[in-house]
């Protein structure tokens, strides 16, 4: 194994004045990217260990330990607060160096919301919100199931729509029907409601048996006082929620809340399988990935797995069994006891049911990382077809590794947006995705002024060197025909570059591919003539086409329709304009919002602020008692019936 290299005199003078705290370290390289962020307990003799001569460190390490050109440190007061610190320390810069846990799947939850009258949901994301997380499930399938069971069985809140119990509309069908409280109507009793909710947590806990005890008991007092309507209604709750406890699999007789963690580790990386028991019995499980994990022994993946998914893990059980031992257990297990607020015990187990299920996850985890490796088998091969076929259809002159798609979303002109997605050989880079609020205001709506604008902004950020847009496309892509993609032209050429781009239309899905330029034009009303596109009032505007108009002649390209290139530009153009339509969802709302509550009198900026904090949006103010508004710091009796009585009339 290689030894470190001696340490730069810069990081040497560092190295002197390490703290014997424990702490977090991160290494930097010459560019001040970070290479890797570790832990310690005495900073000063793990840091500089990386350094001696007579240490031997894995070709990884050894690699990393090359590289360093700086060196960071952030003192803390415990092993555990070290932890939660590298943990988000590793999520904040995903180091290079450092092992990384990726889940390919965004699986589906049961969550019970913290609200006033809490709803029961279908959701694929875990929000550090105070609401209680079930799951995750294999399918979508289960969930909605399984809601539907719950909804048959209790009376929560089957519209989906959140309500803060007091009196704003009629009861619905539902209530006529026994199947809701109707706290819409301000009919609901919370506590009552809270019974409900204690009833639904048992079930999905997997912890039912009981509650059918208490309900049979229940049932069979109510036939002794006759009241047989009510005792039907009970005995069809009971099926209902035996039919959902027979779908969940028993695998211990201790019913134990557990965890149970498997690795399974080849040159093809490695695979986690988790399974969630609860009670005894298996209601989920989940498959992850870890980056950069190929030179890591099992208890490095182990042990970095356990770390990165428990410090955002909705739920931490009694027990986590796991399948090799690690380093830092005593460590983890105190975390978690601070973040359960109880007892939590890390196991490795060597025999009876607890190897029985590290040894079921094993396979499972086997069969994941199999798929796995096909999946990405695939991905590349089809990718590799796609990135050929665009070269040659389009006459690019290199590969097109990186593509970046751009569309414009707005309504008659109004909170004009403007998207750019990438994808990287063939698959989406979300973490390149950038956003742009449209400056450029007309007096009526032109797409092709605002594509310029959204182009030029971000190729003047590249020879800007701003570091977001640090790199330049092999390829841009234009949602749009000949006038956007004239635009877009009009842009670059302004600036110097020669990024090649093309334009997809949806009506047949034609390619359009700038082929070269023609004599000056007198006919400006042509939508591909690029002075047709200038903004006379934008003084950054300093393109030829001002002076003298051109026109441009385009190739038109017709590819299979399910031909790779086609498909890939298909996709990306599909994820610009989602992407660009959900961000003028948000700027809009939040500019109505803002703007009906601006008009309150009394209510300045940072009263504004508060309430939407608070409320989280202008419906939720407008739901919100007097006395809730007023308990709003800066809030008074008075102002909070002054903005009862003007969203009721708004």
């Amino acid at each position: 194994m290689p030894r470190p290299l001696k340490p730069t005199d810069s990081v040497a003078e560092k190295l002197k004045k390490l703290p014997g705290n424990p702490g977090c370290y991160i290494f930097k390289d010459e560019n001040g990217s970070v290479l890797y962020v570790g832990k310690a307990v005495v900073l000063k003799n793990r840091v500089r260990s990386y350094f001696h001569q007579s240490t031997k460190h894995a070709m990884r390490i050894a690699r990393m330990v090359a590289r360093v050109r700086d060196l960071e440190w952030i003192v803390v007061d415990s092993e555990v607060e070290a932890l939660v610190l590298e943990c988000n320390l590793i999520k904040q810069h995903r180091p290079p160096y450092n092992v990384l846990l990726r889940d390919d799947k965004s699986y589906p939850y049961v969550v019970i919301t913290k609200e006033k009258f809490p709803r029961v949901l279908f959701t694929r994301r875990v929000r550090k919100d105070g609401s209680k997380y079930f799951g995750p499930y294999t399918s979508a399938y289960t969930v909605r199931e399984t809601l539907q069971i719950l909804h048959k069985a209790f009376q929560l809140i089957p519209c989906g729509k959140s309500w803060s119990g007091e009196p704003v509309q009629r009861p619905c069908l539902y209530h006529h029907l026994g199947q809701c409280m109707a706290p819409c109507a301000g009919m609901a009793d919370r506590k009552a409601y809270q019974v409900v909710l204690d009833q639904v947590t048992q079930v999905l806990s997997g912890k039912g048996e009981a509650l059918i005890s208490k309900l049979r008991s229940d049932m069979s007092d109510m036939s002794d006082r006759m009241d047989f309507e009510r005792a039907a209604e009970v005995r069809d709750q009971i099926v209902a929620i035996e039919s959902m406890m027979q779908k969940q699999k028993v695998l211990d007789t201790d019913q134990i809340d557990r965890d149970v963690v498997a690795v399974v580790k080849d040159e093809r990386g490695s695979a986690i399988q988790m399974l969630y028991v609860r009670g005894g019995k298996l209601i989920g499980q989940r498959q992850f990935f870890l980056d950069r994990s190929t030179e890591a022994s099992p208890t490095e993946a182990v042990q970095e797995f356990v770390k990165q998914y428990y410090a955002d893990a909705p739920e931490v059980p009694r027990e986590i069994l796991l399948p090799v031992e690690i380093e830092e257990r005593k460590i983890v297990e105190a975390f978690l006891r601070n973040k359960k607020g109880s007892a939590v015990r890390i196991e490795v187990p060597g025999g009876g049911e607890g190897l029985a299920l590290v040894e079921m996850a094993a396979a499972n985890a086997e069969q994941a990382l199999s798929a796995m490796a096909s999946e990405i088998k695939q991905q590349e091969q089809w990718a590799e077809e796609a990135i050929v076929e665009l070269q040659e259809a389009l006459g690019l002159p290199t590969p097109a590794e990186r593509v970046e798609g751009y569309d414009i979303s707005n309504i008659q002109g109004t909170a004009p947006v403007g998207s750019m997605v990438v994808a990287i050989h063939g698959t989406a880079a979300k973490a390149e995705y950038r956003r742009f609020r449209i400056k450029w205001s007309p007096e009526s709506p032109n797409d092709f002024a605002m594509m310029k604008e959204v182009i030029l902004r971000r190729l003047r950020a590249y020879l800007d060197g701003q570091p977001k847009f640090a790199t330049l496309p092999d390829l841009i892509m234009i949602d749009g025909g000949k006038g956007q993609l004239s635009a877009a032209l009009e842009a670059r050429d302004s600036l110097g570059l020669t990024v090649p781009m093309v334009g997809l239309a949806k009506k047949m899905e034609l390619l359009y591919v700038p082929e070269d330029f023609l004599q000056p034009h007198s006919d400006i009303s042509d939508l591909s003539s690029a002075s047709a596109l200038s903004d006379p009032s934008d003084p950054s505007d300093t393109s030829d086409s001002a002076k003298a108009p051109k026109q441009l002649r385009f190739r038109e390209i017709e590819l299979p329709l399910m031909s790779p290139g086609l498909v890939l530009l298909r996709r990306l153009r599909d994820e610009a304009h989602r992407f660009a339509v959900s961000f003028h969802r948000k700027v809009r709302d939040k500019r109505l919002s803002a703007s009906a509550i601006e008009e309150i009198p009394g209510i300045g900026p940072r009263r504004k602020r508060l309430l939407l904090r608070t409320f989280g949006s202008l419906e939720g103010v407008r739901r919100a008692t007097v006395e809730e508004i007023a308990s709003v710091p800066t809030m008074t009796q008075r102002l909070a019936e002054q903005v009862k009585e003007f969203l009721a009339e708004a």
